[in-house]
């Protein structure tokens, strides 16, 4: 099957494994002040109305379950609605700010809900009618009226100022989009409680700033790391058929260019030997992926010599680049912080490829950004290329890489890196891909541009202690990204571009 990439091109993904779109649970309820409704007849149901509209928006989108959990008016309802928030087993809330609400309708939902909430303030008139102005048309736009007040009681409460939606109800693009935004930022939330990322052998023995605590991981993204065994993928590669690695083959040829060499004597035209392997390995990963359930793979495993195990091993690039195309973030050198990276950009929707600092560019200030191994081809800027590749510089065995630049245009980067006391931390950055060759390596590359200018925005990303590898996607997401974050109650900085 066929789908479109961001870029537009059509990306061949894994046909024999498709990842299981998931649906994050998304609550809405209301908020009024009960003593209007005797006072104004009328308005309580056209409260329910704008309610209603609001959650067609959602529906709309066809991205969640949406829980209606109706309208809180006083403090004994809040109370009510704590029990109902907490049965319902939510990825985020939306606060629909329909009218002032004391914030006793909110007090104790902010203490006791450790869910994401949004207030959600969007009038139903752009602007009131001043010449026909009445009590009755104010309250029925007042949205915004409680925003300060929920907004101190939930520091009262100990708790953050939640984020906020402010717009109108009808013709209102900024709304809408952060509707959506806040929609991706569940399927996050989601995905992450409920990942099951696999896990084999170690990062490679020195890099210490690779090392995970697997406990730690659950602890604070809720994804459970699975440790695998390498022969579990060995095995599958043995009983691959004639017909099954003809079947790969094929898609294989049609999706990637295979051109001749260029410049680096360690590169060559694809060779059948190489493509046969890629190919057998593709057929072993999808076994392998679909058998122990997993959402993803970080991955470093050598071999004897000559052995199958060093040959499947090291040769599951082009596999695990397609199922990364596909949804499955599959990170090398058993990097397990970046795969959750990748898993992040992925579930937003943009993207995220495995990479790290390649040499910079004086001449034209930008510092080239990839790496080699498996990657995102579903944010590929035209056609990825395959090259058979004599040895894959610091890592034992030999086969076929994978080289591509992502599209072009803004782009956003992701490291999480672990302090000293052992905590997470988000190094985010956005940047530029911009147009321009690329070395011919059989690895990705992209030219990166920073501002103010790659010494400056360098100096800054290193001063925050990241980890040399980071996720890097299409688009400009950071401060989403710096949302889902502090939901995580994970430290975060985004690399200034000033």
């Amino acid at each position: 099957m066929k789908n479109p990439s961001p870029n537009g091109l059509a990306v061949q993904q894994a046909e024999w494994v498709k990842r299981k779109k998931t649906r994050p649970r998304i609550g809405v309820f209301g908020v009024g002040y009960f003593k209007y409704w005797g006072q104004f007849e009328g308005l309580l149901d056209d409260m329910m109305r704008k309610q209603a509209v609001f959650i067609s928006k959602i529906e709309a989108l066809d991205t969640a379950e949406i829980i209606d959990l109706g309208l809180v008016d006083d403090a004994s309802k809040a109370y009510e609605m704590v029990l109902k928030l907490q049965a319902a087993n939510l990825d985020l809330i939306f606060c629909d700010m329909l009218t002032y609400a004391t914030s006793s309708t909110f007090g104790i939902i902010i203490k006791s809900i450790d869910v994401p909430i949004v207030l959600v303030a969007l009038q139903p008139d752009k602007a009131m009618d001043y010449s026909r102005a009445s009590t009755y048309m104010q309250l029925y736009n007042d949205d915004i009226c409680s925003l300060p007040e929920f907004a101190g009681v939930a520091v009262r409460m100990g708790k953050k100022v939640p984020q906020m939606i402010i717009g109108t109800l009808h013709d209102d693009p900024a709304a809408d989009a952060d509707i959506e935004e806040y929609c991706r930022i569940a399927t996050v939330l989601h995905d992450l409680k409920t990942a099951r990322i696999g896990h084999i052998g170690h990062p490679i023995e020195a890099m210490l700033d690779m090392h995970s605590d697997s406990t730690m991981l659950t602890a604070h993204f809720g994804a459970h790391i699975v440790q695998c065994e390498a022969h579990e993928i060995v095995s599958q590669y043995q009983k691959a058929t004639e017909t099954e690695i003809d079947a790969i083959k094929e898609r294989i040829l049609a999706y990637f260019d295979t051109p001749d060499p260029v410049s680096d004597p360690i590169s060559e035209k694809l060779r059948d030997s190489d493509l046969h392997i890629a190919a057998q390995a593709a057929v072993a990963l999808e076994k392998f992926i679909k058998a122990k359930k997993l959402d993803g793979l970080a991955y470093y495993y050598d071999g004897p010599e000559g052995s199958d195990t060093r040959v499947v091993m090291s040769n599951l690039i082009v596999g695990n680049s397609l199922l990364q195309g596909a949804g499955f973030p599959m990170c090398g050198e058993s990097d397990l912080k970046t795969c959750i990276a990748m898993l992040i950009m992925e579930r937003l929707g943009i993207g995220g490829s495995f990479a790290e600092f390649h040499p910079v560019d004086f001449k034209e200030d930008f510092v080239l950004v990839g790496h080699d191994g498996p990657h995102n081809i579903a944010i590929a800027e035209g056609q990825p290329v395959l090259r058979s590749l004599k040895k894959y510089h610091g890592k034992p065995g030999f086969g076929a890489g994978v080289e591509f630049k992502i599209k072009e245009g803004p782009i956003t980067m992701l490291s999480i890196s672990s302090t000293y006391e052992g905590k997470m931390k988000f190094v985010i950055a956005e940047g530029e891909s911009i147009a321009g060759p690329i070395p011919p390596t059989g690895n990705t590359n992209t030219r990166g541009f920073f501002k103010p200018n790659v010494r400056t925005f360098l100096k800054r990303w290193i001063s925050e202690g990241p980890t040399h590898h980071f996720a890097l996607g299409v688009g400009h997401h950071a401060k989403t990204i710096q949302k889902i974050a502090d939901y995580l109650k994970v430290e975060s900085v985004i690399i200034s571009n000033e």
